[in-house]
C-alpha cells in the first residue's frame, strides 16, 4: 500500500478509516504532558498487564504508566490491520506509537494483537509475561466489547446498551454529515432478562476473574500485586440507560468481582479493585444514547476543568503505586470521578439538560468540542497534522 491521501468519512459517529499521523501525534501529545516520577521505595521498574491498551483509559494507562513510572509489561488490544481499501484502525496506529514510546523511554514493553476472551490468547500473552518478565505487578482491565464467545460453553453473548424493567425516553445529540449538531428524544425500549444476563457475561467480571485465574496458575503473581478493572457510574440524567441499565448490571458484576478477588489476593500481599473514572468521549461511549449530549453540557460547564482520561490515569498511577494515598468511597472503590460528580457540576448540567432544546442547544453544549473528539479517536482534526500531505497506512504491528 503506498502513502495516500486520508481523510474522515462514515456514519455518524463512526468513521471508516484512520489517520497515521494523527494517532501518533495523539500518543506523542499526551506523553508531553506527563511528568516523570520515581516509584517510592523501588528503583526497579514494575510490570504491567494492560488489557484493553489501544484506547480510552486503557491507552491512557499505559501511557502514563510508561512514561511517569517507567513501567513495562505487556499491553493486549484488538486490532484491524490495513487492507488494500482501508486503513488500519485507529487502535492499531496508536499502539505503534506507544511501543515507539515506550522504546525511547526504555521500558520493555511488547503489544499483542488478540481477542482477550479467548484461552488460546491468555496462554500466549502469559508464556510472554513469564519468558520476559517472570511475574507481574499490575493487571489493568479495561475492555469494552461488543461480543464474547464463552471459552467454556462456546456460546456467543452480545451486549446491549438498553434500560432494565422499563422504557426510557430520553434527550440524544445526533450530527449530521457536516458537523451540525441535532437535538432529538428518542425511546429505548427494556432489554429483555436474557439481553442483560448476556451483558454481564460479555461486560461483567468473568473474564477479568479468568486473568487472574490463569495468572495464578502460571505463578505469575508477584507479592504485593494489584489489580484494577476501570469502571464507569455517571449522572442521574443518564443512570436509566447506563448505570441502571444493562451496563450498569455488568458494572456491579465486575464490583463484585472485585471483593471476591481481593479476598483471594490478600494471600499474597495483593488487592482488586475497581476504579470508577469520569466521562470522556470514547468509542464505545459515542454509542450510548445521550452520552453525546451530556457530555457536550459537560464540557460547556467545566471547560478545561474536566479532566482527560490521560490526567486520571495519572491519578490512578500515583496511587496505585503509593505516590498518593488510595481515593476510595465507602465500596472501596477508587474514585476518580469526583470532579465530575460534585454537586454544583451536577446542577449546573441538569439546567442545561432541562433547558436544552433543538434551538438552545448551541448556547449550553460545547458540541464543536464534542464532534473534534469524536474525530481525533481516530486520528483527525489533531493540530499539528498536516491532513493535505499523504501517509502511508500500512505500517507493521510492533514486533514482539
Amino acid at each position: 500500500m503506498t502513502a495516500r491521501l486520508i481523510q474522515p468519512s462514515g456514519r455518524g459517529f463512526l468513521l471508516f478509516d484512520s489517520h497515521p499521523a494523527g494517532c501518533a501525534r495523539i500518543v506523542a501529545d499526551m506523553a508531553a504532558q506527563v511528568r516523570r516520577q520515581t516509584r517510592p521505595g523501588e528503583g526497579k521498574r514494575p510490570v504491567a498487564l494492560i488489557i484493553g491498551s489501544s484506547a480510552g483509559y486503557g491507552l491512557a494507562t499505559a501511557v502514563a504508566g510508561i512514561t511517569r513510572y517507567g513501567v513495562q509489561g505487556v499491553g493486549l488490544c484488538f486490532e484491524r490491520p490495513p487492507t488494500a481499501r482501508r486503513t488500519a484502525t485507529a487502535g492499531w496506529y496508536r499502539t505503534i506509537a506507544t511501543a515507539a514510546l515506550a522504546q525511547e523511554a526504555g521500558s520493555d514493553f511488547a503489544f499483542v494483537n488478540g481477542d482477550a476472551f479467548a484461552d488460546a490468547t491468555k496462554d500466549d500473552v502469559l508464556d510472554l509475561v513469564a519468558k520476559r518478565f517472570g511475574g507481574i505487578d499490575y493487571l489493568i482491565y479495561s475492555v469494552a466489547a461488543p461480543r464474547r464467545t464463552d471459552p467454556v460453553t462456546g456460546a456467543l453473548h452480545q451486549s446491549v446498551i438498553q434500560p432494565v424493567g422499563a422504557e426510557h425516553v430520553t434527550k440524544t445529540l445526533e450530527f449530521d454529515g457536516d458537523g451540525t449538531p441535532h437535538l432529538k428524544e428518542i425511546r429505548v425500549q427494556p432489554a429483555t432478562d436474557e439481553e442483560t444476563a448476556d451483558t454481564v457475561k460479555v461486560m461483567g467480571g468473568e473474564d477479568w476473574a479468568r486473568w487472574v485465574d490463569a495468572l495464578e496458575a502460571r505463578d505469575l503473581i508477584r507479592p504485593g500485586f494489584t489489580t484494577v478493572a476501570l469502571s464507569y457510574i455517571g449522572s442521574h440524567l443518564t443512570s436509566a440507560i447506563y448505570r441502571a441499565g444493562t451496563i450498569g448490571a455488568a458494572k456491579l458484576h465486575l464490583e463484585g468481582a472485585a471483593s471476591v478477588l481481593g479476598d483471594r489476593l490478600s494471600a499474597y500481599g495483593g488487592r482488586a479493585l475497581t476504579s470508577v473514572n469520569g466521562a470522556a468521549v470514547t468509542q464505545a461511549s459515542t454509542a450510548i444514547p445521550g452520552i453525546a449530549l451530556y457530555v457536550s453540557l459537560l464540557r460547556d460547564v467545566l471547560g478545561e476543568g474536566m479532566a482527560s482520561p490521560l490526567a486520571q490515569s495519572i491519578d490512578l498511577w500515583d496511587q496505585l503505586t503509593g505516590a498518593a494515598p488510595l481515593d476510595t468511597d465507602e465500596q472501596g472503590r477508587v474514585r476518580l470521578d469526583r470532579w465530575e460528580l460534585a454537586e454544583e457540576v451536577q446542577a449546573a448540567v441538569t439546567e442545561r439538560w432541562e433547558a436544552a432544546t433543538p434551538d438552545t442547544i448551541g448556547d449550553l453544549a460545547d458540541t464543536g468540542w464534542f464532534g473534534d473528539e469524536v474525530r481525533r479517536l481516530y486520528g483527525f482534526a489533531v493540530p499539528g497534522v498536516d491532513y493535505s500531505l499523504p501517509s502511508d497506512p500500512d505500517l507493521p504491528w510492533p514486533a514482539v
